[in-house]
């Protein structure tokens, strides 16, 4: 199911563009469909280091977002998400480099598997992404939202970073969250992608692909 969710992301690639890749599991069914079109794209901009070994032994080009500038197409998995497009991520720990991915891109296409799919956020534990040194501080300040903070021991980021997973929440607004968390001292971001939604959601399951797409 994952893989028809990738392969179906292929279409909506455009001639001549950069593509925005994620990270995971479903994301590298993606990345070995698009090495049968690398001829149709200029290169691809990374979300981690993962991603960029596997483009690279497919021959596709991987470039800097700063040079690449705006994305026409961003494709990347999720943890969770719902019928309204709100995602958890960060499973996989890449989840400041997937949330600068997403926000340098005009369309962003989820790619997961049925049962990824929820009615509400929260039970896939919730990761944010730390400063070491201010990883008993947010620990601390995390548990007001009703959650209880995990470090995810011996895990170091591609930023050289820490990171705290949050279980047992029940999320009834993930935008407002994904703001209060962000804004706490020695947070880098947090793994909710509810301000940046993806435009597309694209859900393998045993019959096909649902799409689901965002409201202008």
């Amino acid at each position: 199911m994952k893989q028809r969710a990738a392969e179906a992301a292929l279409a909506y690639l455009r001639d001549g563009t950069v593509v925005g890749v994620g990270t995971g599991s479903t994301v590298n069914f993606f990345i070995d469909a698009l090495a049968g079109h690398r001829h149709l794209i200029v290169g691809a901009v990374s979300s981690s280091d993962a991603s960029t070994r596997r483009l690279a032994t497919h021959g596709i080009p991987v470039l800097d977002l700063n040079e690449a500038g705006e994305l026409e197409v961003y494709v990347d998995g999720a943890d969770e998400a719902t019928r309204g497009l709100h995602l958890i991520k960060g499973g996989g720990g890449a989840l400041t480099r997937e949330k600068i991915v997403a926000a340098a891109s005009r369309r962003f296409v989820c790619i997961v598997d049925e049962k990824k799919l929820v009615e509400r956020l929260g039970a896939f534990p919730l990761p944010v992404e730390v400063i070491p040194m201010a990883r008993n501080l947010v620990a601390h300040q995390l548990r007001r939202f009703g959650g209880e903070p995990v470090w995810r021991e011996g895990v170091v980021t591609d930023n050289g970073n820490h990171i705290l997973d949050v279980r047992n929440l029940s999320i009834a607004d993930p935008v407002a969250l994904e703001g209060e968390i962000n804004q706490l001292a020695g947070v880098v971001t947090v793994g909710l992608f509810a301000r940046r939604p993806a435009d597309v959601l694209l859900v393998g399951t045993p019959s096909g692909v649902v799409t689901l797409e965002r409201d202008a």
